[in-house]
């Protein structure tokens, strides 16, 4: 009787543990991949102490943003060996109810023969993890990939798509079935790549064919739906290109510009990119043509306060984005006109996320500005954490999951 009561009691605990943490956020930018959160309803002031549930010390050093998958917290690291100029390319997984680090895997080591040279605002593992629920995946670009179980055991890793970097990983891949999708685009060769989630086989590589005088990006592609076909939208240095699910490019639109970083957004038949360095447009283009669309499918272009590395936020009729200096605009989505812009406090890396009407950007020195979202500028809160970061929000059962540059917070209404 006693045993049947402990296995009741344990199976009420594991389902109220389950219940307590019901929503997910497995990838970059959550489940859609284009930063929108409708669950509960986040807070809009806090501090380093109002309102943290938890903050825990993150070990190493890394500028990925975190996921969430039933009640836990992944994101990845790049953790000094001991004794050793090595790196440890690591996996971490804490619990979302109090902070604690359930277990830490070495996915990749760096090899500090073969130092990996990165620019001032990257680190070493910047690409976000993103999960299918059975399987964690975490890329650290041209140092490799790895797929982990959920328990933190190492199922497959694969060093085998090198590349020149120039200024380090940044880009994050996507699961589309049993594919993982990443874009390698280095300063020698540039491709789209598709793994065998089982394997880490490679499946398909496809050559970018870039005519840009600098050939490096770092962009996270973006899965579409067009006509009922999927297709893979990913901008790199000098266009931004389309491709279904075995490789083959669908269609592409050219710009000028090169280490493109922000992911698209996708709606009313239109993807919206930004088109990197040296002076950056954003863009709109109609997603249902074929071969070069560069004359016929370009919706609009905008390049006053267009963002070098933060993506745009789509909200209804209204396509929200913020230049890395801090210029935040509010633009018609089917025409480019200007709503509004204004500036806001800091200087920007991170993708802004939307929730209840409420726009939430994160700046480099770690204080959020929360605005409301719509044709007149408001600004609602600013909330300083006192440390940079450049990691994206994650956000969770009315929880937000920030990282800086040593913590990782749990921030939420008490």
């Amino acid at each position: 009787m006693r045993r049947r009561f402990l296995a009741f009691l344990s199976a009420c605990l594991f389902a109220s543990a389950h219940t307590a943490f019901a929503e997910n956020w497995p990838e970059f930018r959550g489940p859609s991949g284009q930063g929108h959160y409708t669950g509960k309803k986040l807070p809009i002031v806090w501090s380093t102490t109002e309102n943290v549930v938890w903050k825990t010390k993150i070990p190493g050093a890394g500028w990925s943003s975190p996921i969430i998958w039933k009640g836990r917290v992944y994101l990845t690291s790049a953790i000094p060996i001991k004794d050793s100029k090595d790196l440890s390319l690591s996996a971490l997984c804490l619990d979302a109810g109090d902070g604690k680090i359930l277990w830490q895997t070495e996915a990749i080591r760096q090899d500090a023969a073969k130092p990996a040279r990165v620019h001032p605002k990257n680190s070493h593992a910047s690409p976000t993890p993103i999960t299918d629920g059975q399987r964690l995946y975490v890329h650290f670009g041209h140092q490799g990939t790895a797929c982990l179980d959920l328990a933190g055991k190492v199922l497959w890793r694969t060093t085998e798509h090198r590349y020149a970097p120039v200024h380090g990983a940044g880009g994050t891949p996507i699961l589309v079935d049993d594919r993982l999708i990443f874009s390698a685009d280095g300063g020698d060769t540039q491709h789209v790549i598709a793994l065998n989630t089982a394997t880490g086989k490679t499946i398909w590589k496809t050559k970018r064919n870039s005519e840009a005088f600098k050939k490096f990006s770092f962009s996270t592609p973006l899965l579409i739906t067009v006509n009922n076909q999927k297709q893979i939208v990913s901008p790199g240095s000098d266009a931004v290109v389309a491709y279904d699910l075995d490789g083959k490019e669908l269609w592409r639109a050219k710009y000028d510009g090169y280490s493109v970083i922000p992911r698209p957004v996708f709606g009313h038949g239109m993807v919206f990119f930004s088109t990197g360095y040296d002076s950056p447009s954003v863009m709109a283009v109609r997603v249902n043509g074929k071969g070069d669309v560069t004359e016929n499918h370009v919706a609009w272009t905008l390049a006053k306060g267009a963002p070098h590395a933060p993506s745009p936020l789509l909200v209804g009729d209204e396509l929200y984005i913020v230049s890395d200096s801090g210029i935040a605009s509010c633009l018609d989505a089917r025409t480019g006109a200007v709503h509004w812009q204004e500036r806001v406090t800091g200087n920007f890396s991170a993708s802004p996320t939307h929730a209840d009407g409420k726009l939430y950007l994160q700046s480099e020195d770690g204080v959020t500005t929360v605005l409301k979202a719509g044709k007149t500028f408001e600004r609602l809160a600013e909330n300083e954490l006192k440390e940079r970061t450049f990691a994206s929000h994650a956000v969770a059962d009315g929880a937000i999951y920030l990282r800086t540059e040593t913590q990782l917070y749990r921030i939420q209404a008490k």
